[in-house]
């Protein structure tokens, strides 16, 4: 079987990419970084400071667990080896789902740029900052948004968990992906190419089907 010609995703990843990128410079911002020769200081841990009013503001937070400062107890390496696992599984999806409708693709893409930024904290911020081994960074968290006062399973909120870029990607990919849920191809779809409805482009003249 042949396989198909896949530089359809490329725009996909250089997307990803970009709001990786983004993310990163971000959090580098806030934490600081002694790199090349020069140390710049950023935010100390726990300070805030308003940037729209008292509706959002700048806070430096360090995260633990996972995506708005969600923690569980099964260990700090089993969900760094995990973040590792789902970044390549997510990789190999937006190239699988050559075409699958363009919503799902970029739903699939913007929680894969999500993941693998929060990945590059968990798995290397530790040795980078010198602060903790390798796969023992925390996530560097600092956008609160102030939000009604509300009570959810006993907790009580007054703010939206402080979040980062990587964050935000995760959280529109999958209100993408709810909102086209009748589109996303089922796993026996993904997995035979059965949900392709078009013929492949001729200069590619290959099958994904068995």
């Amino acid at each position: 079987m042949e396989q198909p010609n896949y530089s359809s995703s490329k725009p996909f990843f250089i997307i990803a990419f970009v709001l990786i990128l983004f993310d990163q410079i971000t959090k580098f911002m806030v934490k600081g970084f002694p790199f090349f020769g020069i140390n710049y200081k950023g935010m100390y841990l726990g300070e805030s400071f308003q940037v729209i009013g008292e509706y959002v503001r700048f806070t430096f937070v360090e995260n633990p667990g996972m995506a708005f400062g969600i923690s569980f107890g099964w260990g700090k390496i089993f969900l760094s080896l995990f973040s590792v696992v789902a970044s390549f599984a997510l990789a190999y999806v937006i190239k699988k789902l050559y075409f699958a409708h363009k919503i799902v693709r970029v739903g699939v893409m913007l929680i894969f740029a999500g993941a693998t930024g929060n990945l590059i904290d968990r798995c290397f911020y530790g040795v980078l900052f010198g602060e903790s081994a390798l796969f023992y960074g925390y996530v560097v968290d600092f956008v609160e948004v102030n939000i009604p006062d509300i009570t959810v399973f006993g907790y009580h909120y007054t703010s939206w968990p402080v979040f980062n870029i990587a964050d935000s990607c995760v959280f529109i990919g999958v209100i993408l992906l709810l909102i086209v849920n009748s589109k996303i191809p089922t796993f026996q779809e993904f997995k035979t190419g059965a949900y392709i409805t078009e013929p492949l482009p001729e200069e590619n003249n290959s099958s994904i089907t068995e």
